[in-house]
């Protein structure tokens, strides 16, 4: 499973550094208010968390990467705020609050390519959940999965980190469609003015769903009024859509 590093983390933070004002009222309107915290699951740095935060939500965030946990208390306190944060896998997750609701944002689901740490997951936030017990997760079948390329897909980014800081990226993307399966090797490199001061690479893979199997896993869980939404705001590349359940 992905983790982020550091360099990774900086990529990312200055690639996507905020939730867009409608992914964020897609969530307040579905959350739960005044019913208790609800649970960000691989929260990241805190692009949906702390805007959330900032619409009155109690929200508590867990995730597997330091780095990652690190901004997201950096980028929290720099708000004027405070919340509860767990460097912890999904997976095997025991935290010591139960919620009223928990959600998994931006496809980092399907960061759980191994079938049954997906269902380990889940089952692991149902035992987290109480009244009422409302999942939200935000899915999406990639582009390649209609459409495999015929070889691995090499993509070159780079992103401005801070002042004379750049953060290059260099990623080779491989799809198996009978497998369900895309893996992806990345290089991170980080500029400082022209000189190459640090290196980090990293391998990763996802899965995908069809809504049918998507409900079908989260049944298999112990989920009941499972329903499927459209995605609710506009974005790139293959098909997009939202589950929402109860525990």
């Amino acid at each position: 499973m992905l983790t982020y590093g550091s360099l990774a983390t900086l990529f990312y933070d200055a690639d996507k550094p905020r939730a867009g004002e409608a992914e964020v009222a897609w969530y307040a309107a579905r959350l739960p208010r005044g019913a208790g915290p609800v649970l960000e699951a691989m929260s990241g740095s805190g692009r949906l968390l702390m805007p959330l935060l900032e619409t009155g939500f109690e929200v508590h965030g867990v995730d597997s990467s330091e780095a990652m946990l690190a901004s997201c208390e950096k980028r929290i306190a720099s708000g004027g705020r405070a919340t509860q944060l767990y460097r912890q896998n999904v997976t095997t997750l025991n935290l010591p609050t139960r919620y009223a609701a928990a959600f998994i944002a931006a496809g980092s689901f399907q960061l759980l390519a191994d079938p049954i740490a997906a269902l380990d997951a889940l089952l692991r936030i149902r035992a987290h959940l109480i009244d009422p017990g409302l999942l939200l997760l935000d899915l999406f079948v990639p582009a390649e999965a209609e459409h495999p390329p015929g070889a691995p897909i090499v993509e070159v980014r780079t992103v401005t980190a801070g002042e004379g800081v750049q953060i290059g990226l260099r990623s080779e993307t491989s799809c198996d469609v009978d497998l369900r399966r895309i893996d992806v090797r990345t290089r991170y490199e980080r500029r400082d003015r022209t000189a190459i001061t640090a290196r980090e690479d990293e391998t990763w893979a996802l899965t995908w769903y069809t809504e049918d199997e998507a409900v079908t896993l989260l049944g298999d869980a112990g989920y009941r009024d499972i329903r499927i939404e459209p995605a609710a705001w506009p974005r790139e590349g293959g098909r997009h859509f939202a589950v929402s359940a109860r525990a």
